[in-house]
């Protein structure tokens, strides 16, 4: 009897929880999917400010590249590109700035997704707020898309059980 009442009180408080995180508002989190399959690699909650960061080294000029972008909505603005040399695929005619030896460009643009192609010799980074994750062994140098989408408490934690 005694162990009935337990394991009924244990599903109350279960089916309290679930409904609890149902209740609660979606979240914003950044999805890393394959841009062939759309498997996703990579979910980190985001607010609006949050910076999303990519960084790699120029394929040709081996020197450093950062692109910053910015969390709005369900969009990736960009906020600004440093970068240590002009080389191919670079703003050669953009109006930049020079500090500390590195060219800051404040380009246009915002984005539903952004289409990267991480590879071993430019060792793509993506930075998410104050975390870093290597981009190159989380898709092994697949192309991935990286999106701004919505989803609810009860979403997240179900994924995180099934992962």
């Amino acid at each position: 009897m005694k162990q009935r009442y337990v394991a009924a009180l244990v599903l109350v408080v279960l089916v309290a929880a679930l409904g609890s995180a149902a209740a609660v508002p979606d979240r914003k989190v950044l999805v890393v999917a394959d841009a062939e399959t759309g498997e996703t690699y990579l979910e980190v909650p985001v607010e609006n400010g949050t910076v999303v960061a990519l960084e790699y080294m120029h394929s040709v000029e081996k020197t450093r590249i950062y692109e910053a972008y910015t969390v709005r909505g369900d969009r990736l603005v960009m906020s600004h590109m440093e970068f240590e040399s002009y080389g191919w695929g670079l703003p050669s005619r953009a109006n930049v700035t020079r500090e500390n030896g590195t060219f800051i460009y404040d380009p246009p643009g915002s984005y539903e997704r952004l289409t990267v192609a991480p590879g071993r010799i430019a060792g793509h980074t993506l930075h998410v707020g104050d975390r870093t994750y290597d981009l190159v062994a989380l898709s092994d140098t697949r192309s991935v898309t990286l999106s701004i989408q919505r989803r609810s408490a009860l979403t997240t934690t179900l994924d995180g059980v099934d992962r």
